[in-house]
């Protein structure tokens, strides 16, 4: 039995310490899942489980899936969290689709949600050694007598690190390193940018984007009310683009902010159901999953290149090849790394090389790719992305007609991601 897509909806997507600098990702979880249901039609005794993903952790509510759970759905209903990086909510879905061609589940909530406005702060170890002792000190001497030894240095908060443990670079260090390994320019990425917000702000006017969107009224006065995306700039030219300072090679680099995904808060859900049972029920799906692949890179080389890997197994495991594919979504989380992969795609020593094939994977024409822009505008919660791109090829394809649809992900770790959709 195959997983079918029935519904799925999202929050808009805003820049991080703006309009939900207030709300948790659980509270962000909370309205996408919700209106994913409604939009579902079943009721919330239906649904077997919930896998949800968020790659920054609240240290209060740690298991995402079950806090959103429990606001929306009865009580019975068990929840998992997962974490894949900016794949996460891509694992939420292929974790439920198992469930569902296991017999385990027959309706199954999966998405992600990601508030970068609330990053847990820790303290060093030491200054978290001395408060544990402080704390079972029994007199106020023993207390005091807990923080002794303590330096400056050791009350210094320590935030997330966004550096790969395995290497020390960043995300914007790698994709800058690949643009210079595979030949870049600097006018490609951004010319890749400002298509990716021409775009968005296309899908926006014709109301195609905001279809898949919930509003949000922002507590505690609930006057405020977020109802599009906030990254997407329309106003924005090559000429505005071009005078943005490269970021992470200040001197020779290329990525800049404008050709970057931006740090944003937001949440998103679909709901998958058991295909044969949604038939019978007279519910028709939005789409298929078809099948999906997960490939590993060694962070020290491409590391964001991982859905070049991915894509010819997805497609193997599919029985489709790259003329099958309609639509295709790719996830922008630096314009480098959008034309890295392509450029991999369309290899034929790429292919032979590291793919072990005779022909080059290809890639649909560009203007069947990310067609109502991507995350570079749109913007990218981490946790919630994956399930964003889902909804948006999944309409799209309805709009057009087309049958097949290819998503790719890349994330941390040297991770990669590919997923073939179907409408029937």
């Amino acid at each position: 039995m195959k997983a079918a897509i029935i519904a799925g909806s999202r929050t808009p997507f805003v820049g991080a310490n703006s309009a939900f600098a207030k709300l948790s990702a659980v509270d962000l979880g909370k309205e996408a899942v919700r209106d994913a249901l409604a939009r579902s039609g079943l009721p919330g005794f239906r649904v077997n489980h919930v896998v949800y993903g968020t790659v920054v952790s609240d240290t209060q509510a740690p298991n995402i899936a079950r806090e959103v759970g429990l606001a929306v759905l009865p009580k019975s209903v068990p929840a998992v969290s997962v974490s894949r990086a900016c794949a996460s909510a891509n694992q939420a879905i292929t974790g439920a689709a198992e469930m569902i061609e296991m017999g385990y589940a027959d309706v199954v909530i999966a998405g992600g949600g990601e508030s970068l406005s609330r990053i847990p702060i820790t303290a060093s170890d030491r200054l978290s050694r001395s408060l544990v002792r402080a704390a079972k000190g029994k007199t106020l001497s023993r207390k005091i007598a807990a923080f002794r030894g303590l330096r400056p240095r050791d009350l210094v908060p320590i935030t997330p690190a966004i550096a790969e443990p395995s290497t020390g670079e960043t995300m914007g260090e790698s994709a800058e390193r690949m643009a210079k390994e595979n030949g870049i320019s600097r006018e490609d990425q951004d010319g890749w940018a400002l298509r990716s917000h021409r775009l968005a702000a296309a899908g926006t006017r014709d109301g195609r984007l905001t279809k898949e969107l919930v509003s949000v009224y922002v507590p505690p006065d609930y006057e405020t009310v977020v109802s599009g995306d906030a990254g997407i700039r329309i106003d924005t030219s090559s000429e505005q683009l071009a005078k943005l300072r490269p970021v992470f090679d200040r001197k020779f680099g290329s990525v800049t902010a404008g050709n970057s995904s931006p740090l944003t808060d937001g949440a998103s859900a679909v709901v998958l159901m058991n295909g044969e049972k949604a038939l019978a029920e007279g519910i028709e799906p939005l789409g298929w999953v078809r099948s999906w692949a997960w490939a590993g890179l060694d962070p020290s080389g491409q590391l964001l290149q991982g859905p070049a890997y991915a894509v010819p197994i997805a497609l193997e495991r599919a029985g489709l090849s790259m003329k099958d594919i309609g639509l295709m979504e790719m996830h922008e989380a630096f314009a480098a790394q959008v034309l890295s992969n392509l450029q991999a795609l369309s290899s034929k020593s790429f292919a032979e090389s590291e793919l072990g094939h005779t022909e080059a994977v290809g890639h649909p024409d560009i203007e069947r790719i990310n067609v109502m822009g991507g995350s570079i505008a749109i913007g990218h919660p981490f946790g919630a992305t994956g399930a964003r791109l889902t909804i948006t090829i999944l309409n799209e394809m309805a709009r057009r007609g087309v049958q097949f649809g290819l998503i790719t992900v890349c994330a941390a770790g040297g991770m990669g991601f590919a997923m073939v959709v179907e409408r029937r």
